[in-house]
């Protein structure tokens, strides 16, 4: 009997140029190549998948500040994820294996159940689908709450975008997002919502631009959507003629932005090799709502109700 890869069952879609391939650990989108380019860093299958790259965050995405947060009433104490910073890191699903409930040559839907624990006492299923066509893409997020009492949650991707062969300074950004929130240096919580203006050398990309050496690992919002209410965040490589877009609608309100420099600098493989953007229902440490003078976004699912959101990523 085959043994099953460390990123577990592989699904392959395809459709006219595209191939995509996920991985069920994490429900991850381990590879997405469109006419032979990667458009996001992909990662083997037979390896544990490095970090969050390419997973599906729920309960919630981002990060819980301290692991705690009150709800309903109640405090609660979740497990530490990220433990040199001292946060509860994107949530319960990133590890869980996913089971496919449908599936077909360029689709596939993955499900998992959270199930109660400390930190987290509601029993959460998580439905996600993936499907290719002509216009990219799709993964939709379905959230069913099968406790007794009403639950928060929240969810978005972790895809490390890819526009081409220069390097990530050369890449030009679209964002069209005028607020960026602000967070402390050595934990990332968050400290204040301000305008993009404050630092527009570091923060504005209203006007798409060079990223430069710019570092970023924030979260974005006052989304500006187009005529047809959808936010696009674009990545080009213009030198190469080639980028990548990610697309959602009005259930991502946030959308985090990290240009992926890792501690080690250029020694690492992983460093600036690709450009994550998450778009995100609600905003970091959301569950604590009443820390912050603005709407985090979380979401409260009643007893047996649901919340879905979807995003897509194509070619440029």
């Amino acid at each position: 009997m085959a043994r099953t890869p460390l990123s577990g069952t592989q699904y392959t879609l395809r459709a006219g140029d595209d191939d995509v391939v996920i991985a069920s650990v994490g429900a991850s989108l381990r590879a997405f190549r469109h006419a032979g380019r990667d458009l996001v860093v992909p990662f083997e299958a037979d390896e544990v998948r490095p970090a969050y790259r390419g997973a599906t965050l729920a309960p919630w995405p981002n990060r819980i500040v301290d692991g705690t947060y009150s709800f309903a009433g109640a405090e609660y104490r979740t497990a530490l994820t990220e433990p040199g910073r001292g946060q509860a890191l994107h949530g319960l699903v990133a590890w869980l294996d996913f089971d496919a409930i449908d599936r077909g040559v360029d689709h596939v839907t993955l499900a998992a159940t959270i199930e109660p624990q400390l930190g987290y006492p509601w029993r959460v299923r998580v439905e996600t689908r993936y499907a290719l066509s002509a216009s990219g893409l799709t993964q939709t997020v379905t959230a069913h709450n099968e406790s007794d009492e009403a639950a928060p949650f929240g969810t978005g991707p972790h895809p490390y975008l890819v526009a081409g062969p220069q390097p990530l300074d050369e890449w030009t950004l679209s964002l069209p997002a005028s607020q960026v929130l602000l967070t402390t240096a050595d934990r990332l919580s968050p400290t204040e919502l301000v305008g993009v203006d404050a630092d527009a050398a570091r923060f504005d990309f209203r006007e798409a631009r060079a990223i430069g050496a710019v570092e970023i690992d924030h979260a974005y919002t006052g989304l500006e959507p187009d005529a047809a209410g959808e936010t696009a965040v674009r990545v080009r490589d213009e030198s190469a003629g080639t980028g990548v877009e990610i697309v959602w609608d009005a259930a991502c309100a946030w959308v985090q932005v990290h240009t992926a420099d890792q501690p080690e600098g250029p020694a690492s493989p992983a460093h600036r090799a690709g450009l994550a953007v998450e778009p995100m229902t609600c905003a970091p440490d959301a569950f604590n709502a009443a820390a912050y003078p603005f709407d985090t976004g979380v979401l409260v699912i009643e007893p047996g109700e649901s919340a879905t959101a979807s995003w897509r990523i194509a070619a440029l």
